[in-house]
């Protein structure tokens, strides 16, 4: 008797890139060319909500400093901590890293109950740091030069250059990234370039044309 045939899963693209790289972009012209998109920081605000394990956990590990007077995460004060202190930012990884993984494919699980032909591209980050490319069909990186991403992070959170760096150092190296790469993106590219690469992506790896070699930085 044969065995029954396992059900169609989505596609599981990765998409991944240096701070400021220009990542949520991209992800946002996937959900436009019809990409389901799920958000590692929106699962990670998930996960620390006020009386949640994760924030007990981040309490007992960390102190109650760490909890603002809405009985939240201080992610203000987080971030100054753990990007001064590298054993303080793999202690809240630990804690953190494996309850948004179980997130992320409690999500998948749903959206493959709806239609599992539909790809889903999973917006991460840490994606390498936290080994979650190994879920991946495929990974996508944007990738930036690290002058651009400092001009950006300064902008953006008003943040001075060394912090800027430190926040940049806090992930791997571009290099190191794209070693994980399908494809790679110019986080600095035209809007309608950077378009057509994600439809060009979409319709290469969901209708299953030959691949092209994979990029590199």
């Amino acid at each position: 008797m044969a065995e029954p045939s396992s059900p169609p899963a989505p596609l599981l693209i990765g998409l991944t890139g240096g701070i400021a790289a220009g990542k949520s972009t991209v992800a946002r012209l996937f959900e436009e060319a019809g990409a389901r998109v799920i958000g590692a920081d929106v699962l990670a605000r998930q996960v620390v909500a006020p009386g949640s394990p994760a924030l007990n956990e981040i309490a007992r590990q960390f102190g109650d400093q760490f909890i603002d007077e809405d009985g939240g995460l201080n992610r203000q004060q987080m971030g100054q901590r753990v990007f001064a202190d590298p054993s303080a930012r793999q202690q809240l990884e630990a804690i953190l890293h494996p309850r948004i993984q179980a997130a992320f494919q409690a999500q998948v699980a749903r959206f493959a109950a709806e239609d599992p032909h539909r790809p889903v591209v999973y917006d991460a980050p840490l994606l390498i740091e936290a080994g979650a490319y190994r879920l991946m069909d495929k990974v996508v990186v944007v990738d930036l030069d690290r002058a651009s991403q400092i001009a950006r992070i300064r902008a953006r959170d008003g943040l001075s250059e060394a912090e800027a760096g430190q926040r940049i150092d806090a992930q791997i190296s571009r290099k190191e990234r794209c070693q994980y790469a399908d494809e790679v993106l110019a986080g600095d590219a035209k809007l309608t370039h950077l378009k057509d690469q994600v439809q060009r992506i979409l319709t290469q790896w969901v209708d299953h044309a030959p691949e092209r070699p994979p990029s590199s930085c």
